[in-house]
């Protein structure tokens, strides 16, 4: 077998842990997997008999490239009105009766929508040092290159996200995903018939909706944040038009339902349980994203 079938072989054992850092550090699924094949190609322009431990170089040269990505992603952002806070990152949707084997590893330890939305609030080299170090365990004398710092300082940029991480921590989530389904049950049942005190009952006091609709004519981007109860139940009363083509799924390994109309999804919303009550709300109905998920055996039903 030629050495570049077997460098592609080696490459693809190591895909799975490139694509959950990508995830980690772009909130993106596509840009994660735009990465990893950059870092495919960068692989291919090296002497990998030069590599001493392939999955530490692929691993931080991913890092290296969302660096890159993230830093050019800021410069493009042109529009100082934007709604901070709103941002929602792409959901890893599945059944709700499993997971297959290359979510499981995108998702490792638990990386719901909460973490990623406050992941998103990191400078970019805080981001990187805190995925890579925090982790994936890579060691800061690797990172520091990368970030072109000391080791020493980039140690301060990961506590330093690490704080920012601890300090935006909403209350300890819901694990049991039966009890994560029976609130969210409740919360679509009282939109779906009108009930105002139904919807402020199954939602925290201090609950955040966060929307992305993506944009309409003009470029115009529609993003929403809505905080508080009453408020955000004032909202969800307007999901009534979709309940009767939403289906139940997991989001990032949560509670979620998809909205289906005229066969097509129309939106994906995650939640986060903690307490018996929603504590955050996640929708992503921007259609040019949504056409880029894999959604494509949601369908409507029970």
């Amino acid at each position: 077998m030629p050495d570049t079938e077997l460098l592609a072989d080696e490459f693809e054992e190591h895909r799975g842990r490139l694509r959950a850092v990508a995830y980690r550090m772009l909130g993106s699924l596509s840009e994660a997997e735009d990465a990893v094949q950059e870092t495919w190609l960068k692989l291919g322009r090296t002497d990998a008999d030069e590599i001493k431990n392939l999955g530490g170089w692929l691993t931080t040269v991913t890092g290296r490239v969302c660096l890159d990505m993230l830093r050019s992603r800021a410069a493009r952002r042109e529009d100082p009105l934007e709604p901070s806070g709103t941002f929602v990152p792409d959901p890893v949707v599945s059944p709700l009766d499993r997971i297959d084997p290359e979510q499981e590893v995108l998702l490792a330890d638990s990386v719901g929508l909460a973490l990623l939305v406050v992941l998103e609030t990191l400078e970019p080299a805080e981001r990187l040092a805190f995925v890579l170090h925090d982790m994936f365990a890579v060691p800061f004398d690797d990172i520091a290159p990368v970030v072109g710092r000391s080791a020493a300082a980039t140690r301060q940029l990961a506590s330093r996200a690490r704080r920012r991480v601890k300090g935006a921590a909403a209350p300890e989530p819901e694990r049991d995903v039966v009890r994560q389904r029976e609130v969210l049950g409740a919360f679509l049942a009282a939109s779906r018939a009108g009930d105002f005190e139904a919807l402020v009952a199954v939602l925290d006091p201090d609950v955040v909706l966060r929307a992305d609709a993506g944009a309409l004519v003009g470029g115009v981007t529609v993003s929403k944040l809505v905080r508080g109860a009453e408020a955000v139940a004032g909202q969800a009363l307007t999901f009534r038009r979709f309940e009767a083509s939403s289906r139940l799924v997991q989001v990032n390994g949560e509670a979620g339902v998809v909205a289906i109309v005229d066969g097509r999804p129309q939106s994906v919303m995650g939640v986060t349980v903690a307490g018996g009550r929603i504590v955050a709300m996640y929708i992503l109905a921007d259609p040019e994203r949504l056409a880029r998920l894999d959604l494509a055996g949601e369908k409507p039903g029970e």
